[in-house]
């Protein structure tokens, strides 16, 4: 078997195995698909990257070479530790960890409890992000603990607005996740769209935006497409997840990622998209391709 051949053998293993066939695509169509998501070059209209967390498995190293292989620029919520391994690759992170309480979930800026630490935490690592090269951080709300969602937004509004000096001093956008509170998050407050589109308003800078992640707004919200398009302008990163489950985007899951993609296109996002879903199959890169294939739309 010559070199082209046992690879086309080994493309329609990968094809079939992930269910890639599955969507409306000809067999020839998907392994080309396939092929080119092996290759260095991508179409260009999406901005590829992959949550780090999802593969932990795999060292650190090893993965910014597998990630590299597949034409993808970036390997994202990773903190200040781990960005020079990815920047041996040529990669950027889209999206960093900062470090300490910065990292927490549950405990975020509705609580005026958690200003000090987290403004403390967050000063010190944005100007570690620009000094990386990169422009975003990543922030949460934390959870209600009973808490109004009225004073919830006073209170994040007032933590996140001590930060914006300095966050438009070093050109680095606070990214806060929505995440659901209905099976992932319980509690969580910034659960919906409009509350966090509402936060941006509140917050006033543009150097404040939201992560959409995509798995979790369609499990709390759903409406995908439609809600994208009406608050894109306050979202500066997405993430993908197949629902139910969390894990590969393709026909396994509810959505069609195809057609959001297209959606976060034609809004003029320029940004990343990462992928965020756990590979459930033997090969977790082959999953990690088969979710660019997917998602790099012509």
């Amino acid at each position: 078997m010559n070199k082209t051949s046992g690879r086309r053998s080994v493309l329609k293993k990968i094809a079939a195995g992930a269910g890639i066939l599955s969507f409306p695509l000809s067999m020839g169509s998907a392994l080309a698909a396939t092929e080119k998501a092996l290759g260095p070059k991508l179409n260009g209209k999406i901005n590829h990257s992959v949550c780090k967390w999802c593969y932990s498995k795999i060292p650190l190293e090893t993965f910014a070479q597998e990630v590299k292989k597949l034409g993808m620029t970036s390997i994202e919520l990773l903190g200040p530790e781990e960005w020079p391994v990815i920047k041996k690759y040529g990669l950027t992170c889209a999206l960093p960890w900062g470090e300490g309480l910065t990292r927490s979930i549950d405990k975020g800026f509705n609580d005026p409890a958690n200003h000090e630490e987290l403004i403390k935490g967050f000063e010190d690592v944005i100007p570690k992000v620009q000094a990386a090269g990169y422009d975003k951080i990543i922030c949460f709300s934390g959870n209600r603990r009973g808490m109004s969602d009225a004073d919830g937004l006073r209170n994040c509004a007032a933590g996140l607005k001590r930060l914006i000096p300095i966050a438009e001093k070093h050109n680095v956008t606070l990214v806060m996740e929505l995440l659901n509170s209905k099976v992932n998050h319980k509690d969580y407050m910034c659960d919906r769209t409009e509350w966090g589109a509402a936060l941006c308003d509140m917050v006033g800078s543009e150097k404040f935006k939201l992560l959409y992640d995509i798995y979790h707004m369609q499990i709390q919200e759903g409406d995908v497409i439609a809600t994208i398009k009406k608050y894109h302008k306050y979202i500066a990163h997405y993430h993908t997840g197949g629902v139910p489950g969390r894990h590969e985007i393709d026909e396994t899951q509810e959505l069609y990622y195809p057609s959001i993609m297209k959606a976060i296109v034609e809004t003029g996002y320029k940004g990343f998209v990462g992928q965020e879903f756990v590979p459930s199959r033997k090969d977790d890169i082959a999953s990690l391709k088969q979710g660019v294939t997917i998602c790099d739309i012509a």
